[in-house]
């Protein structure tokens, strides 16, 4: 079974920074997870500089948007996966789901997040999971925001209750949220 780590907090604080240390502190191969499709070229420029962090040391990149339970029963070669972030993953099934004419329960992400655990659970190594916490501002003002707030902060509690430790970044401070020995 793999060791889970979560690595949350707001936009911009720090959490991603904090994730690739970590893992770099790993022994490897690793690979990075990216679930950020490229949507426009702000968004091409972000990713360019996330790839440029990494660059040069022992980086495997793998573009997933939506298969990554897929993705970690097929990352038998790493001893580290770092999947960057859980809330665009949840974005993307959400989009998928509209595209269809359907609507994302917050069930049916519940049981995404348990295929992610059991990938895990056959996994070797460690896997590191990044994701905002959209829970603590300001209410959206329409459905479909706050329908995705809920279905990320289910995302984010099913993935918690099952890692290994949990860590809030805040403004680049790291607040150890649950440890096994807090377990």
């Amino acid at each position: 079974m793999a060791e889970i780590i979560l690595i949350t907090g707001g936009s911009r604080s720090g959490k991603s920074a904090f994730a690739q240390k970590r893992a770099e502190a790993l022994p490897g191969p690793r690979a990075y997870i990216a679930t950020c499709p490229v949507i426009d070229p702000e968004m091409e420029e972000r990713i360019r500089k996330h790839r440029e962090a990494r660059r040069g040391k022992g980086w495997e990149t793998i573009e997933e948007t939506v298969d990554l339970a897929g993705v970690i029963e097929r990352a038998g070669g790493c001893r580290v996966l770092l999947i960057d972030c859980l809330t665009l993953w949840v974005n993307n099934l959400l989009y998928d789901a509209e595209k269809e004419g359907k609507r994302l329960a917050e069930e049916a992400v519940a049981i995404r997040c348990r295929e992610l655990i059991d990938a895990c659970g056959a996994f070797g190594g460690t896997v590191i999971f990044v994701t905002n916490e959209l829970g603590m501002g300001i209410i959206p003002d329409n459905e479909t925001a706050r329908h995705f707030r809920d279905i990320a902060g289910r995302c984010n509690q099913e993935i918690a209750a099952a890692a290994d430790s949990v860590t809030l970044v805040v403004s680049g401070i790291p607040l150890n949220l649950k440890s096994k020995e807090l377990k």
